[in-house]
């Protein structure tokens, strides 16, 4: 999955506030999940409705949001940890919000988005990372793999869990990881 990721400001000397990251980092997490989104399509998955899509977006953005969190534990202090979550996933609940609502009409769509949130977050926390690659455990995975499989139709549930365990999910993180270093919130040394 190769994606132009966006990570540079025009004035290079200017300090970068934690809106502006926030702001890069939500605008290539989406990025990434409209790529994982067009390759699960590509793998002739089954997703006949947008608001399905909608769905597999959501949990791609809850898996990013929590790979974040885990990253950020060993590199941030706890205060500006959860300032970058809490933001970072706001950011996101109005990407959900501005897209869902263009097909879906007016509605709240953010507060169900920050609700799955965080019951995925908790879900996550109980899962294996492997602290020294910076990378999900089996556990993760397999946790990852099945929310985005419970989002698809019928057909395909079954079948999807291995490809996005195994492929999917590391298409995922290559080019997240990219961004998170280029931002300063992963360490070079752990990728």
């Amino acid at each position: 999955m190769r994606i132009r990721l966006k990570t540079k400001w025009n004035h290079q000397t200017r300090e970068v506030s934690l809106a502006d990251t926030v702001s890069v980092l939500a605008f290539n997490a989406w990025k990434i999940g409209m790529q994982a989104l067009l390759e699960i399509e590509n793998q002739n998955f089954q997703t006949d409705t947008q608001l399905q899509r909608m769905a597999i977006m959501e949990e791609v953005m809850a898996f990013l949001v929590h790979v974040l969190d885990r990253i950020a534990y060993a590199e941030l202090e706890e205060a500006d940890r959860q300032k970058l979550l809490s933001h970072f996933a706001l950011k996101l609940a109005d990407h959900i919000q501005d897209n869902t609502r263009d097909f879906a009409g007016q509605g709240d769509y953010r507060n169900p988005f920050i609700n799955k949130l965080n019951t995925r977050l908790a879900d996550y926390a109980e899962t294996s990372w492997d602290q020294a690659e910076q990378l999900p455990g089996f556990s993760m995975g397999l946790s990852f793999g099945q929310y985005i499989a419970a989002s698809l139709g019928p057909r395909d549930q079954q079948w999807a869990l291995d490809y996005i365990q195994r492929t999917l999910m590391t298409e995922i993180l290559e080019p997240y990881k990219r961004v998170l270093m280029r931002l300063g919130l992963l360490s070079k040394a752990l990728s």
